[in-house]
Order: structure tokens, then sequence, then C-alpha cells
């Protein structure tokens, strides 16, 4: 196995830095919507009209590209009123006709580049579904935060047991489930329940994750296949972010209906409510280092757990599996504690 790997998602330093001091592109047509003064005009005149022009450009309001900030979430050239809002500055002067120059296209490339992982880096923070989710389930649905059965780590599951049950595979979380926060290895103290996972269930185990696999913040597999060859478990590719979503790319990797799979997760209101929405077995993990998580992901988990403690105070059930009516047989005491 190779060497523990740390994997971030860094704020490009584009975002960080003052904004460049774009020049103007010297490889323009100009065009007057003006007659062209003749010769006998006097040098008075002229120097006037220049003046004129100059002071009416110099007020013209701040427009589209002067924000840098904005121009790094759209080009000006595919603003629709970009250029209305020229002609009506220029109006009655010689306009412009500007030419993108190499630099500007490479400058949009990078520009597509940086909001990329900008949203990347954000999006491991905030999970826009997982909130609107929240929100219904909190209304609605509160059963589906419940897990089937809730243990300390994975070395408290019994893998052979949930097999012998009827069980065909396991999908496992992967930050503070399977790793530390952003890091590609393994928790050291769960290698050996892993590789129990691994010699009940062969290769029906799976990662499914918010981070590795998810199309929108690992589009081009990159973290997905690391992952992959750190752990040697397959990351399912998805579009959805979990709570959101069906099960149908798992059971398609799979090869079976979702109720005879396992989802194991640490975070309630996310891996939970998608295993159980979706008929899953679900167990509840407590997380394996809260130090590395940012600020608002930690007190986020302390709201999920104070509604989760509450609701079973006050007599929620879990909501029923069809394969399991006691779950205490699949919780052990780990040999090596």
């Amino acid at each position: 196995m190779a060497a523990s790997t740390t994997f971030y998602y860094p704020i490009p330093k584009s975002f960080l830095l003052s904004p460049p001091h774009h020049k103007r592109n010297p490889n323009f047509i100009s065009c007057s919507t003006k007659p062209i003064c003749s010769p006998s005009s006097s040098s008075s005149s002229s120097l006037h009209t220049t003046n004129h022009r100059s002071q009416k450009q110099n007020r013209r309001l701040p427009t589209f590209e002067d924000s840098f900030l904005l121009y790094q979430f759209s080009s000006p050239t595919e603003d629709q009123g970009f250029s209305n809002r020229i002609s009506e500055q220029f109006d009655g002067e010689p306009r412009e006709l500007v030419f993108p120059s190499v630099e500007e296209s490479r400058l949009e490339i990078s520009s597509n580049m940086w909001w990329a992982d900008l949203k990347a880096a954000v999006g491991q923070r905030i999970n826009v579904e997982g909130i609107v989710s929240s929100i219904s389930v909190v209304v609605r649905d509160r059963q589906l935060v419940l897990p089937h059965v809730s243990v300390k780590d994975l070395r408290y599951i019994d893998w052979g047991e949930l097999k012998r049950k009827g069980f065909k595979g396991v999908v496992f979380d992967k930050d503070n489930t399977l790793t530390a926060p952003y890091s590609l290895a393994i928790w050291p103290p769960l290698r050996p329940s892993i590789e129990r996972c691994k010699a009940v269930f062969g290769h029906d185990i799976a990662v499914f994750s918010n981070s590795a696999g998810l199309t929108e913040y690992d589009h081009d597999d990159s973290k997905a296949k690391a992952l992959e060859a750190e752990i040697g478990i397959r990351v399912l590719r998805h579009r959805v972010k979990k709570p959101a979503g069906t099960a149908e790319e798992v059971e398609k990797h799979f090869g079976c209906a979702s109720s005879e799979l396992i989802m194991v997760g640490d975070r309630p209101f996310t891996d939970i409510v998608y295993g159980n929405r979706n008929g899953f077995l679900t167990v509840l993990t407590e997380p394996l280092s809260r130090a590395e998580e940012p600020f608002i992901v930690r007190q986020v988990r302390r709201l999920e757990l104070a509604l989760l403690k509450r609701w079973l105070r006050k007599g929620l059930k879990p909501v029923d599996h069809s394969l399991v009516s006691d779950v205490t047989q699949f919780v052990r005491v780990p040999s090596d504690l």
C-alpha cells in the first residue's frame, strides 16, 4: 500500500491576489459615425472636440469588464447587454470593434478553471442539496435520520453475520468513515476490519462519496482514481450529492436491489437519510476526526446529533427493513481493543 497521503481542494491563488491590470488591446478597427472634418476646420475646434470626447469617456459609468471578480464568472463578450451598453456610452462617438487577442482567450480559459477549483473547495464544505433535504426531513420525515445500527466505528460491525442474513454488498462513505477528512489513506485502526469486509464480500464493496467520484467536483475522475489506488476499493461515479438522488447507479454497479445492500456513513442527515430513503440497511459510525473538519461542518454535525438524540428520546423508531428484525446481532466487540 502506498504511503499515507492527504488530498486537499486548494483555494486558487488568483482568488487571493489583487486583480491584474488588463491593457487595452491596440488591435482594433475605429469606425466613426460622424462626417470626417474638412481640412478647413480650425485647430481650436478640433482641440475642443477632442477634450469633449475625452471628458465624456472619463465620465462613463463602470462597465461589466471593469469588475475583476465578475470577470472571473463570465467573460464580458458573453454578456448579452455588453454591446448595447458600449453603444449607449459612445453614442455619436467613434466606436471600437475589438477583436480578442490570444492572451484574452487564455484569460477566459483560466477564469473557467479558477471557478471550477473554487467551486470544488467550497462545495466540500457547503452541501446545498443536503440543506434542502434536511428541511424536508425535519418537517415531514424524521424517521429517515435514524440508522438501523449505530456503532463507534467499522471495527464493531460483524460482516459475517450481515452476509449470512442475505446482504450482498457494502457501500461506504469516505470522509470520517474510512479516512480522515480529505485524506486518501484508510484510518490505520480500521484496516483489519476493512480486510475482513473484503474477505466476506469480495469485490462487492464500494465507496459512494460526496467528494471523490462526484462528477460536479471530480469531473476528470482524478480524485476517484487516486483513492482507488490507495485503498483498493472501487469508487462509484455519480452526478447527484447525497442525500439527494436515487440508488440507480449503486444498484447498477452491484447488480442487486438496494434493500440487499448496506450503507455505512458518519452523517445522519446525509448518509443515513440517503440510505433509508432508498431502502438500504443503514449503519451510523462516529466521526474519526473532528479536528480536521472545517468549523461550519463541526457546528452542523453538532446540530444533527442533537436532533437525532432528541427524536430517539421521544421514542421515534427507524424505518423498517425487510431483511432485519433484530439489528443487535450485527454488532460485535472488537477483539483488538
